[in-house]
């Protein structure tokens, strides 16, 4: 395996460990669950919006380490960012895990590139995110893999 290779592995394994923002944010103003009923993982993302601003975000869930690692990695991409932003940020990382073409720049997002060789992980990989635009857009259903083509 290359050294980086090795690296993005670290990155989701330290990810897993160690995930960042996970609990319920009791300041969150929006709420949005997901469910990925193939692998049985669930995501449930805490949004506190301040106008069109993450102000902060969280996680909390159970499932696959891909799952948990992604959530973790995505709570970290998206604080701070408008709702655009977050939207764009999710079209970048879903290009990731389907093509499997990192970003030209080296960053944490591109340790998930290696999922587009297992495509029942993309839904794995996604459904943090999916909940997450879900709670930016006040969406009330839950996000589910079953629905997403992933």
């Amino acid at each position: 395996m290359s050294d980086l290779s090795d690296l993005y592995q670290q990155v989701i394994l330290d990810h897993n460990r160690r995930p960042r923002n996970r609990g319920k944010l009791p300041t969150a103003n929006r709420v949005a669950h997901g469910d990925n009923p193939t692998c049985g993982d669930q995501c449930s993302v805490y949004l506190q919006l301040e106008g069109d601003r993450i102000k902060d975000i969280s996680f909390d869930g159970s499932g696959c380490a891909i799952s948990q690692a992604s959530a973790s990695l995505m709570t970290t991409q998206l604080k701070g960012k408008t709702a655009a932003e977050a939207e764009k940020l999710f079209k970048d990382f879903h290009e990731i895990v389907t093509s499997g073409h990192p970003p030209e720049e080296i960053s944490d997002v591109a340790a998930f590139a290696g999922v587009h060789a297992f495509p029942a992980r993309i839904k794995c990989a996604t459904l943090g995110w999916h909940a997450a635009i879900n709670a930016l857009k006040g969406d009330p259903v839950d996000a589910t893999t079953e629905t997403h083509k992933d």
